[in-house]
């Protein structure tokens, strides 16, 4: 049975870990809306230009995908890649700074327990993913009308992608070990995975073969949930892109705990 003093205490400490949580997601979130014009600018003129030469130019002649107009086909996948892409930059290089400038050491330190210093750092990085994938629609917006029949699917699987690649990216930044390894994964894995992951075509027009790789990629199920929260049709159950993203959402924050617990590549 417990004491008061005990339950005293516990209160004490909760309250304490979720001011640390908040002040870390904070300065995540000052520090994006400070450097707006790198963190908020870029990613809403690359996907105006998307919009214009593959939605526009390109879109008027490839026709239908799908049984939708292309432009309105693409809508969902280029939002969800540049929700992805921003919530993995964004936590990737925020926590690598912190390594390189070695603050890091001072909440290592620090009593917080690791799941307050990672769910700070994710919690700034999915809502970088979210501020700049409402951006997108919007721009959408100027191009064709966005409807959205599955609202509760349609942000539930933005927050779960949005988790997912920012919780990769505290992974990426924990190893990199200089600022070029930090770009190798978004380069070299990320970027191709988003392009081959259903964004730009439906997997009906691949080859068998091609519809199989297709299926292994992560990438490919997050855009589909999506497609459906907008467009109400997907090429995979809604089960299976559920599943699948919690799956990684689980592993990659335990991953993710445990490198922090034993200072994997933090400590020197």
């Amino acid at each position: 049975m417990s004491t008061p003093r005990a339950d005293v205490s516990a209160a004490s400490d909760t309250r304490r870990n979720w001011i640390a949580l908040y002040t870390v997601a904070r300065r995540e979130v000052v520090r994006i809306l400070r450097i707006w014009g790198q963190t908020l600018v870029p990613p809403a003129i690359t996907m105006t230009l998307y919009f214009l030469i593959f939605g526009g130019l390109i879109g008027s002649r490839v026709g239908e995908m799908g049984g939708f107009r292309y432009m309105d086909f693409i809508v969902p996948g280029l939002v969800m890649m540049s929700v992805i892409q921003n919530s993995y930059g964004n936590i990737s290089s925020s926590f690598f700074g912190a390594k390189f400038g070695r603050h890091v050491e001072e909440l290592l330190v620090s009593p917080m327990p690791s799941w307050v210093i990672l769910g700070g750092y994710v919690a700034g990085a999915v809502l970088r993913g979210l501020m700049v994938g409402i951006i997108v629609l919007c721009i959408a917006m100027l191009f064709t009308t966005v409807r959205i029949p599955h609202p509760l699917v349609t942000l539930s699987t933005v927050l779960l992608g949005a988790t997912i690649f920012s919780l990769a990216g505290f992974v990426n930044a924990v190893y990199a070990k200089k600022f070029d390894d930090v770009a190798i994964v978004p380069i070299f894995i990320l970027t191709p995975l988003t392009y081959l992951g259903g964004v730009f075509y439906s997997i009906q027009l691949l080859p068998g073969w091609a519809q199989a790789l297709t299926h292994a990629n992560p990438i490919f199920y997050m855009v589909n949930a999506f497609r459906y929260g907008l467009l109400g049709t997907s090429d995979v159950p809604l089960w299976v892109a559920y599943a699948l993203m919690l799956g990684f959402v689980v592993a990659l924050a335990a991953l993710a705990l445990w490198l922090l617990r034993r200072g994997v590549g933090l400590r020197s």
